[in-house]
């Protein structure tokens, strides 16, 4: 999939809808011109109705993220470590949102416009609190305050029903835990903890987390395989990407095919997700988890 440049007339376009849905007093105080370097905001300024002028590798969050749809007219900002600044310049942004993950580019953001960051994933932090925070802080500067509330309450109505629509085994202390991973290669995965986003979907689901140990940012990686047959009640979640020639090897694997889960069929291939996303991604795990389990609950 190729997703072709758009023009400086493209990209000045970009920022109109949000500048239309504003009284006209509020335009001219307001930044209607938003460029993000960070996928978390990128997710919910979309969440949010906003088209960003700019954002980074967009081809790769179509792939990954999946959704929000970012529009067409959205300029590409090339790898998130190693922004395009030229065609950041190009699309004259009013303000730049960042994360703590892109510190260092910052001194060169702010030469371009007003940039303002983010800390979402911090050691032992709650990175759903901190979407939540940012959802309403993103609200109030860009004057949606009302579309932000309404969002964070759609969020919390999902997470019911899909709680309350969940298999009666897999309610809270009744069920088996899940376990989310996504594979390194045929001997290794990261797994998300209790302070990752798919962590803090799974308790407001009331679910489990099979992996009780400490992260790092909230995934542990390298893990050996073998730290699976540790936890043999629990689901495996898989998350993708999945290495091409991984899946190849684990069905041959004799160790792979022993492990309780697998010879239960307690493995759920998830479609992709960002692992580290915000609240758009926190649904979207939520959903396609509880789709899993309520499928496996019919076989």
């Amino acid at each position: 999939m190729t997703r072709s440049q758009p023009s400086r007339r493209q990209a000045l376009a970009g920022g109109l809808a949000l500048t239309l849905a504003l009284p006209g007093t509020a335009r001219a105080a307001l930044p209607r011109r938003i460029a993000t370097v960070d996928w978390s905001v990128l997710e919910t300024l979309l969440a949010l109705g906003v088209a960003p002028v700019a954002a980074t590798e967009l081809r790769q969050f179509a792939e990954i993220a999946v959704e929000p749809i970012v529009p067409a007219a959205t300029a590409d900002l090339g790898l998130r470590g190693t922004v395009n600044f030229e065609m950041l310049r190009l699309v004259e942004p009013e303000l730049i949102y960042s994360s703590s993950f892109y510190a260092a580019s910052e001194p060169q953001l702010r030469t371009i416009a007003p940039v303002e960051t983010f800390s979402i994933y911090t050691r032992g932090g709650e990175p759903f609190a901190a979407c939540e925070a940012m959802t309403r802080r993103i609200g109030a500067r860009l004057g949606i305050t009302e579309r932000a509330e309404l969002y964070l309450a759609e969020t919390q109505a999902e997470f019911a029903a899909l709680r309350a629509g969940l298999p009666r085994t897999h309610l809270a202390g009744d069920g088996r835990p899940v376990i989310p991973i996504n594979l390194g290669d045929a001997r290794h995965f990261r797994v998300f903890g209790a302070d990752s986003m798919f962590g803090e979907a799974l308790a407001r689901l009331g679910i489990a987390n099979a992996w009780t140990q400490a992260t790092s940012y909230s995934a542990m990686a390298p893990v050996g395989l073998e730290a699976l047959a540790r936890v043999p009640e629990a689901w495996i979640a898989l998350i993708p990407p999945v290495p091409p020639e991984a899946m190849p090897v684990l069905a041959r694997s004799a160790f792979w095919n022993a492990l309780p889960n697998i010879r239960a069929g307690r493995l759920l291939i998830l479609p992709s997700i960002n692992p580290y996303g915000a609240l758009p991604a926190a649904r979207r795990f939520a959903r396609q988890l509880a789709q899993a389990l309520n499928a496996a609950a019919r076989r």
